[in-house]
Formats: structure tokens, C-alpha cells, sequence
């Protein structure tokens, strides 16, 4: 599991570098697709970490991370653990 992570992790910084990349070279080309290239590479280059941020948090709450024994308690029973 450790190295499927790994793993993962550099293929989103490669997907990173790459869309900075495209970023640079759409605002440097000359061509009447270029605007709508570049406004497209900078908005993947925004929404692609954003969403994948949103996605760990969703999958660590799912999961139960972060929460210790009684928040885990509490939420298996409803919040009712002084009944």
C-alpha cells in the first residue's frame, strides 16, 4: 500500500509539472486558441489540487481517521453514550 502511494504521488507531481508547462507554453504561442488554452491549463492547474485535497478529506472522514476512541463511540451510538 506504502509503495502504491508513492507511486501515486509522483504521478500527480508529473501531472503537475505538465500542466504548468502547458500553462507557460499556451502563453507564449501565438495562435487564436491560445487564450482558450491557456485560460483552461491555469484552471486545471487550480481545480485538479483543490479537488484532490477535497477528495483525502472525504476519504478520511469515511475512513474514521483522525478522530479518537470517543468520537468514534459517539458516532457509532448516536451521541447517546450518557444513556
Amino acid at each position: 500500500m506504502k509503495r502504491l502511494k508513492r507511486i501515486l504521488a509522483m504521478a500527480g507531481a508529473v501531472l503537475l509539472v505538465c500542466m504548468y508547462a502547458a500553462t507557460l507554453v499556451f502563453a507564449l504561442i501565438d495562435s487564436p486558441a491560445a487564450a482558450g488554452l491557456l485560460r483552461a491549463a491555469v484552471a486545471a492547474t487550480i481545480l485538479v489540487p483543490v479537488l484532490l485535497y477535497a477528495y483525502i478529506l472525504v476519504a478520511r472522514l469515511l475512513k474514521g481517521r483522525g478522530c479518537d476512541e470517543n468520537d468514534l463511540k459517539d458516532r457509532t451510538h448516536g451521541g447517546d453514550s450518557d444513556i
